[in-house]
């Protein structure tokens, strides 16, 4: 069989992503489709639990792509000194308390859409919150959050032989 022939296995993300992605990352799908599929819309990789410090970040990144964010949802359990609200940039973003477990944030934009991101925890490995992200952003995604996180890695693809 020829090198060519040999079917490789898609990469989830684009490999410049793959090296992009950090702590304080936000990975988003924004694509809009008649039926909604998948269980998530994007993933965030906060750099700590501290939400005054990581939400304003990830508010100017979805602001930029979605328009106002209005409220955010978060199971306050999972965050520390969490307020009722937040000014990013003079707007005023509202944060609700909600029993969705530390894996999870509800974003709301205007009054009625919402999207929900995946939270990678932030003492995650790279290889891991770059491979529970990338699944997460994938439109035909119907995991929750909490089973992707706990997922085990993909095993590496073996090195290709070259044929003689």
């Amino acid at each position: 069989m020829a090198e060519s022939d040999t079917p490789t296995p898609p990469r989830l993300l684009p490999e410049e992503i793959h090296r992009a992605v950090k702590p304080g990352t936000a990975l988003l799908r924004l694509q809009t489709t008649p039926a909604r599929e998948g269980v998530l819309d994007g993933a965030w990789w906060p750099r700590t639990r501290h939400v005054r410090a990581e939400l304003p970040a990830l508010i100017r990144a979805l602001t930029g792509h979605l328009g106002p964010i209005t409220r955010v949802g978060l199971d306050t359990a999972a965050w520390e000194e969490v307020p009722t609200r937040v000014v990013v940039d003079g707007r005023v973003v509202h944060l609700d308390s909600f029993p969705v477990g530390d894996d999870t944030v509800l974003i709301t934009r205007g009054a009625n859409d919402h999207f929900a991101l995946m939270v990678v925890p932030p003492d995650t490995t790279p290889d891991a919150a770059r491979d529970a992200m990338a699944r997460a952003v994938r439109a035909d995604n119907v995991t929750q959050a909490a089973e992707i996180l706990v997922a085990p890695l993909p095993e590496p693809a073996a090195p290709r032989q070259e044929s003689a």
